[in-house]
């Protein structure tokens, strides 16, 4: 927990006194020390450790304590102890602008409303006005628009969704006017799996000429805030669109500081401190001159701090700046990297696409070969083959491969992991393949034992090249189901069974974390797209950049094997 979360904790305890009618001194004494720390520009974990919390305005010993008490444990006792006494449901209702201590009791104690959902129906139906005094229709109408506030806030856009759109806009503004530099920047570009809002960074001769084409995007409906520097806009879709104007000689310095994260600037920010540098979106300049050292690209900013460039990927703060100072930066996997793709499903069972369309795109895309991955026999509602089926189908793909030219064809199967952990298939049928992907469709609800156990008696069972999808996570519409990845991991790598890392964009499954952890393991991992139809070949790029915010090298990617090298792997 660093500058920011530490902030909103000692915020959310401002609010927490406040419905508990304590004194309005200790509340305004922990709202200060919430804005002191937000426009904190210094790593407040380095402020504990050379004893210097207390020189930050606001912060007296006491809080300095609890400070040191969240960097050292992750926690603040004192927080659990008054968060006990006060509803959930007062403090969620405190969320929505508008709504303070006050009113929220209000709601909760004399209305009897327990969750926002309940006080937007209530607010709608008019039933707040005029039963409790204050509560008044112009009161309802701001609770409901600051819940659809909410409501957008909260929510996030796939990455899929966000690049695609990201990529439109890079290309219509680099059309209405003299663009001499343009980027994306944000989480988009580091690729985090959702993505709140679109940040676009530009240099140009033109800066009037650019953002008048960028307030005139036939997306735009509502235009936020604009400026010589930064303009906002909304789109028709309610996302929000920042662009960001700087000078060609700022252009490297920014794009770090707007890419991020926040956490990686505050650690280069500390770098710089120590080299006698001060780095900001302007440039790198000395304390002592004032002279700017470099700031034109982000080569040079990186290079005046003693580093390489980092990938935006892996900017999180999770060892990529020690990893720059010591000259171990990893060299990451590339789309071009990639050779074939191990999960795609064809009209043989619930794909769109023949096995001739698939295959063909991918020849398209330049993979060498390309495994078709249809689901087994209990999988009824994906028309699940029988084993009569797996013999016409494979014949047809070795009938195939006769005409096909540029591209292999691997006959494979998705094939269930039972409740068990059996699989589908018997071993006599599952011999057959030329690949076997194991996968959890059912049960999920299952003890994190139970989930573990199936998923380690399918590895063990000596029949299994990859795991599917293995959290079984649909962002947005399911939860991944919780493993011992510590015991996953390690059976994967005693049995030399590979982990896919999912590129469908509602999956990316396994994660980044995850997947970082497999690599530590020397656990192999496989990219699949799990395509249904030949447009979704494309999303191998969203398995990519999960690789590469995971650390992943091309040699940790099966799919980075030439054909002759992968048939030896799988053989084994």
């Amino acid at each position: 927990m660093r500058n920011h979360g530490i902030a909103e904790l000692f915020n959310e305890i401002a609010d927490i006194l406040e419905i508990l009618d304590e004194n309005p001194f200790k509340v305004r004494a922990y709202r200060r020390a919430s804005q002191s720390l937000n426009g904190l520009s210094e790593d407040v974990a380095l402020l504990a450790a050379e004893n210097r919390l207390t020189d930050v305005p606001g912060i007296g010993k006491e809080l300095a304590a609890k400070i040191t008490e969240i960097i050292n444990t992750g926690k603040l006792r004192y927080y659990g102890e008054i968060r006990k006494k006060v509803p959930s449901a007062i403090l969620d209702m405190m969320a929505i602008p508008g709504i303070g201590p006050k009113t929220a009791r209000l709601l909760y104690y004399r209305l009897g409303i327990k969750n926002v959902r309940q006080l937007e129906k209530e607010a709608k139906l008019h039933r707040l006005s005029g039963n409790v005094e204050g509560l008044k229709e112009k009161t309802e109408k701001n609770i409901i628009r600051g819940i659809e506030l909410v409501k957008k806030r909260q929510a996030r856009m796939p990455l899929k969704e966000a690049l695609e759109i990201g990529e439109e806009l890079l290309s219509q503004l680099k059309r209405r006017g003299p663009v001499n530099n343009i980027s994306l920047a944000g989480s988009l570009r580091r690729m985090r799996e959702t993505v709140r809002d679109i940040d676009i960074l530009v240099s140009t001769d033109d800066p009037g000429e650019i953002t008048n084409g960028f307030l005139s995007l036939p997306a735009v409906k509502d235009i936020v805030e604009t400026g010589p520097t930064k303009s906002s806009v909304i789109t028709k879709d309610g996302i929000q669109i920042d662009l960001r104007i700087v000078d060609d000689d700022s252009f490297g310095s920014a794009l770090v500081y707007f890419t991020g994260s926040q956490a990686h600037n505050i650690h280069i920010r500390h770098i710089a401190k120590q080299a006698g540098l001060k780095v900001n979106e302007y440039g790198v300049f000395s304390d002592e001159t004032g002279k700017r050292i470099a700031g034109r690209t982000e080569k040079d900013v990186y290079k005046a701090l003693g580093m390489p460039w980092l990938p935006p990927e892996i900017r999180e703060d999770r060892g990529e700046v020690e990893a720059a100072l010591g000259g171990k930066v990893p060299k990451l996997v590339e789309i071009s990297d990639i050779k074939g793709d191990f999960h795609v499903h064809s009209d043989w069972s619930d794909g769109a696409g023949s096995i001739e369309e698939m295959a063909s795109t991918c020849a398209r895309l330049g993979y060498k070969y390309v495994f078709i991955t249809d689901h087994s026999k209990s999988l009824k509602v994906a028309r699940g083959l029988s084993e009569a089926d797996v013999d016409r189908k494979i014949d047809y793909i070795r009938r195939l491969n006769k005409k096909m030219r540029g591209i292999r064809i691997l006959a494979g199967t998705e094939v269930d992991i039972m409740q068990d952990g059996s699989l589908d298939y018997g071993p006599k049928t599952l011999k057959k393949f030329d690949l076997v992907v194991a996968a959890v469709h059912s049960g999920f609800r299952q003890s994190k034992a139970k989930l573990t156990e199936r998923i380690i008696r399918a590895m063990e069972s000596g029949k299994v090249n990859i795991v599917a999808h293995p959290t079984g996570r649909l962002m947005g519409s399911r939860d991944a189901y919780d493993l011992d990845f510590k015991e996953i991991f390690r059976v994967a790598k005693k049995t030399n069974t590979c982990l896919e890392i999912s590129a469908f964009y509602e999956r990316l499954d396994l994660d980044d974390v995850n997947a970082r952890s497999a690599k530590e393991f020397g656990v192999k991992l496989a990219i699949g797209t799990d395509s249904h139809m030949p447009e979704q070949l494309n999303s191998m790029r969203f398995g990519v950049s999960v690789a590469r915010r995971a650390w992943l090298g091309r040699e940790d990617i099966l799919n980075s094997l030439s054909l002759a090298d992968l048939l030896k792997f799988l053989k084994k």
